[in-house]
């Protein structure tokens, strides 16, 4: 399993300064959907810049002019890009043939998606299938059951990772369970009083 550390709404400088801290020390460093829209592809190269020895992933959100915002994100540095699953079918493959060319990786965001809708999409081997808690909702999220439950519904989906509010206690577990690929975390590290100790900790854990 890999850590994805996710920085989101902040200033630029403070993204900057600390990616080039979590540099190395994590698997994956996201660029989350507010440093996106607040700062567009000047943020990717600048943390391209800091990011020697990590992926950066552009959590774009990806809905419509596939092709376009895929071409843009890889050029200015990011390895992985993100897509709404709620997005057409013709949007999903532009984008995944984008990453195939540029031999980078499409990540599919679930959030809110539909069985059905999953059926429809399932067959981009490939892309990594994010299951996504919404950090609006209210309700409880099982981590664990949840990503059995899918792997059950879908085996042919190899590639999975999952976000929303994962802390320590639910690392170890999904790492323990050994089914998803990215575990994707946010403020339990970047707004950590200190983020070094908190991405060491999450690294320990899922690379048991």
């Amino acid at each position: 399993m890999r850590l994805q550390t996710a920085i989101d709404r902040v200033s630029l400088e403070d993204a900057v300064a600390l990616a080039k801290q979590l540099d190395g020390k994590t698997d994956i460093l996201e660029m989350g959907t507010s440093l996106v829209k607040d700062y567009g592809n000047v943020a990717i190269e600048k943390l391209r810049e800091v990011l020697p020895q990590t992926r950066l992933l552009v959590d774009s959100k990806t809905i419509d002019e596939g092709a376009y915002e895929f071409n843009q994100a890889f050029r200015h540095g990011g390895d992985i890009v993100t897509v709404m699953g709620a997005a057409s079918v013709d949007t999903l493959q532009a984008c995944y043939d984008v990453a195939q060319k540029e031999n980078k990786t499409m990540m599919i965001d679930l959030l809110e998606v539909s069985v059905e809708k999953i059926e429809r999409i399932k067959d981009f081997p490939e892309a990594i299938y994010a299951l996504h808690h919404s950090v609006d909702r209210k309700d409880h999220f099982d981590t664990a059951a949840s990503v059995e439950a899918f792997r059950q519904r879908y085996p042919e989906i190899k590639r999975l990772a999952i976000a929303g509010g994962i802390d320590l206690e639910q690392a170890q577990i999904l790492a323990e369970q050994g089914i998803i690929e990215v575990v994707i975390v946010g403020s339990k590290i970047a707004k950590a009083n200190d983020p070094l100790k908190a991405v060491n900790e999450f690294m320990g854990a899922v690379h048991k």
